[in-house]
């Protein structure tokens, strides 16, 4: 495949040159993935107020990164079969269509079900968007121009919570998802008009439709058990125990799959190898915490301390703020002292990080819970980028796509999981105390069980009933102690899955 721009070699980087309205294009391509993957993240607590569904709001999480990970190597092959941009286009109509969608849901379900076609539209937009600058750029131009995209993810991991914060406070928060639409219908005017590839030499793909669908319908099963499990049905019961074993068979009958088909939709040969299986193992450990955070921070600073929707994106803007920052010397970092040395300093950054988390009191400061925040964010700055790094430079040109693709797979794997265990851990906990609450709140409660959180997320509790709210917050911040132990757990695994990393990879080059 051949794809060009006129006069493409001839022309600057900047907005100014001739693909500089592509680059804008893709950038604004790029942001739509980008904000929509935090923007939720504050408006959670006023979603469930007016929707319910507490037990469930996890699956906002789970089902958008699951349908975006496993759809992101089909469209990869797509691509060569059709050209880019006509998997482009199909991905931001999708996207838009979700948005549109979720932006008028009645239910949790229904919005849980929109944010799945959410993922399946965002699953081409992120990597075709980086295909396409591979197109256009020279290898000179694309370290600035990845500049250029990479700074979007980082105004968006800002600007996301605290849009959704402002959204939800003071407009609704369905506007989080109706504010993708200008920025779509621009992006694909500019990229119609501005943007000219002239695909040649088709390059023949089996596409794996039966591994994406085994591995899909075998992680929504697991997540599905994680979740409901505990709440609408017991852990040790048919439906759970049978839900799981579905769930084992198909993820095994997928790896069985993969070892037999010509162009599998996730090569297992990623995960034979110290550097890249140590890597790809830390990856879903750094998906796992950033869910987590991004989940339950917004829920705590809202919920358990009684603060707005605005505070709340304040609060989780200091994840984002420490990631960059430390990824900007990390570079320095691991030219010095090694791949795995660095990744594992910012482990231990990351555990402590979480440690404050868990060691939040419910009666504590909006900037304690920032300040935690921030520490765990500076500590993944530390871990994601050496270990991407040291897993590209292990291999091959015409192999480095594939770890990069596995990359983000991991983390998007991680973070699916991650929210489906997290909210079992929620859920279970609040069951729990909802189950048996005292006979002064009891008959406030009206059996609500664990969306009686509702009450307290987004103001729905009366002032009269400060008894009800103190009960529900006591219970809520039970729920996300618990989870913030959980997230110890995990940094401290993703720290110990980096020892499998070799000290030096300078010669694993292998193929």
């Amino acid at each position: 495949m051949a794809t060009t721009a006129p006069d493409s070699r001839a022309h600057g980087v900047g907005f100014r040159s001739e693909r500089g309205p592509v680059l804008a294009a893709l950038m604004l391509c790029t942001g739509l993935v980008a904000l929509d993957s935090t923007i939720i993240a504050t408006a959670v607590p006023s979603i469930v107020r007016d929707l319910g569904g507490f037990a469930q709001f996890p699956w906002l999480f789970s089902i958008y990164l699951l349908t975006q990970a496993v759809t992101v190597p089909l469209y990869g092959k797509l691509a060569d079969l059709v050209g880019r941009k006509p998997v482009m286009f199909f991905g931001i109509a999708v996207f838009l269509l979700g948005s549109v969608l979720c932006g008028i849901a009645w239910s949790m379900p229904a919005l849980i079900a929109f944010r799945a076609l959410q993922g399946i539209g965002a699953g081409a937009v992120q990597p075709m968007s980086m295909t396409v600058v591979g197109d256009l750029y020279t290898v000179e131009e694309r370290a600035k121009v990845q500049g250029y995209l990479a700074s979007v993810w980082g105004i968006s991991a800002v600007i996301g919570p605290t849009l959704g914060g402002v959204f939800s406070q003071y407009v609704s928060w369905r506007w989080i998802f109706f504010v993708n639409l200008p920025l779509g219908i621009i992006a694909s005017i500019v990229l119609a008009r501005r943007f000219r590839e002239n695909v040649t030499n088709r390059t023949s793909h089996r596409i794996d439709y039966v591994g994406a669908a085994l591995l899909t319908v075998g992680c929504s099963l697991l997540i599905l058990g994680l979740l409901q499990g505990g709440v609408s049905w017991a852990w040790v019961s048919v439906p759970s125990i049978g839900i799981f074993v579905v769930a084992i068979v198909l993820l095994v009958t997928f790896v069985l799959v993969e070892t037999r088909t010509a162009e599998p939709v996730l090569p297992l040969w990623v995960f034979r190898r110290r550097v890249l299986t140590g890597g790809n193992l830390a990856t879903v450990g750094v998906g796992a915490l950033l869910i987590g955070l991004s989940s339950y921070i917004p829920t705590y600073v809202q919920g358990v301390l009684g603060t707005g929707a605005l505070v709340a994106g304040f609060a989780l803007a200091a994840l984002t703020i420490g990631w960059p920052l430390s990824a900007t010397f990390a570079g320095r970092v691991y030219l010095r002292i090694g791949f795995r040395s660095t990744a594992l300093l910012g482990s231990v950054i990351v555990m402590t990080g979480a440690a404050l988390c868990a060691m939040l009191p419910e009666h504590a400061q909006v900037w304690q819970a920032g300040g935690a925040c921030f520490v765990v964010g500076a500590g993944l700055g530390l871990m994601a980028s050496p270990t991407l790094v040291a897993q590209q430079s292990v291999v091959r040109w015409e192999r480095r796509g594939v770890v990069t693709g596995a990359n983000m797979f991991s983390r998007s794997i991680g973070s699916a999981i991650g929210a489906a265990v997290f909210g079992a851990i929620a859920n279970s906990t609040l069951a729990g105390r909802l189950a048996h609450p005292p006979a002064a709140v009891s008959a406030a409660l009206g059996g609500r069980g664990v969306d009686a959180t509702s009450l307290v997320l987004g103001g729905g509790l009366p002032t009269g009933d400060s008894r009800v709210a103190a009960f529900v917050r006591d219970s809520l911040y039970g729920a996300s102690h618990h989870v913030f132990l959980a997230l110890v757990v995990v940094a401290v695994l993703a720290a110990t899955a980096l020892l499998l990393m070799p000290h030096r990879t300078e010669e694993l080059v292998f193929d």
